[in-house]
């Protein structure tokens, strides 16, 4: 990309994430750093002096921010592993035998949000516990499926559907199904059912959510309703919201990834664990 100007289109395909979510994140910097650092136009998005200025010292920042990750993980102990998972999926039962199987390895968890999940690649955790489909590229990624999940129509308890056993997309079909930002397009398509089976685009609406708590209180209010994992423990908590299940619709899976390249035994011995304890019915 040339340092005198970008286009957010291209950016924010390169990124893997939606346009909107791209310039939200822009806007938030510049609110931050309390200057202008893109001039918008139609014909696309030019750097102001400020950005101009700001792009290279930033580029050297992050260059050694990865520099160091990368020099912190060769001068770690060839024993140590570090366990992700994302939102609200637990890892317990597979790092409790894990440890179980290496007493001497230093067997370390971290909870991830999903739009943190590039921590694999970039080598911040060694194996993820996720859903798919996966917010990150998968090439350089071994996937291994644990189990099916199926996805939920999520609405509050005063909503037409909310007493349904069960629904089709046709019941559902002119509602828009609201997402969250920052998401690869193929992540945000699969959960706004975009398009919808019979091929045809999903509604647009005018509600974007940056997290998955705004998701569950714009469903909480009337304001929207969404798709979410059937067995998504957060959503169980809210007395004010009902999930009533899906016919029709391909589920999530819930997989361990791990970076291909990755040949540690820790790592092999974790996704063993995982489909042993973390499969479902395990």
């Amino acid at each position: 990309m040339d340092r005198s100007s970008c286009r957010e289109e291209g950016a924010a395909a390169a990124l893997h994430v939606a346009q909107p979510s791209l310039r939200r994140q822009i806007q938030r910097l510049e609110d931050t750093l309390g200057v202008r650092l893109l001039e918008r136009t139609p014909q696309g998005s030019t750097l102001t002096a400020a950005g101009a200025a700001f792009l290279p010292q930033a580029q050297t920042l992050l260059h050694t921010a990865h520099r160091a990750v990368l020099t912190a993980h060769a001068a770690a102990p060839s024993r140590t592993i570090t366990v992700g998972s994302v939102e609200d999926l637990v890892v317990t039962p597979a790092v409790r035998d894990l440890r179980r199987r290496h007493p001497g390895a230093h067997v370390r968890t971290r909870h991830l949000d999903r739009d943190e999940a590039r921590a694999l690649p970039d080598r911040r955790v060694d194996a993820l516990v996720i859903r798919t489909p996966l917010p990150i590229p998968a090439d350089g990624l071994e996937v291994t499926v644990l189990y099916d999940e199926p996805r939920a129509l999520l609405v509050p308890v005063f909503h037409r559907l909310a007493g349904k056993e069960s629904v089709h997309p046709d019941d559902f079909a002119d509602e828009p199904l609201v997402a969250c930002a920052g998401m690869a397009a193929l992540w945000t398509g699969f959960w706004r059912l975009d398009p919808r089976p019979d091929g045809s685009p999903a509604p647009l609406g005018p509600l974007l959510v940056d997290t998955f708590e705004d998701k569950l209180e714009a469903v909480a209010d009337g304001r929207a309703t969404a798709l979410v994992p059937a067995d998504d423990r957060r959503c169980a908590l809210r007395s004010d919201l009902v999930t009533v299940p899906v016919e029709g619709i391909e589920p999530c899976q819930v997989v361990v990834a791990q970076r291909r390249d990755d040949r540690s035994p820790l790592v092999a011995h974790f996704r063993e664990s995982a489909v042993s304890l973390l499969a479902r019915g395990a």
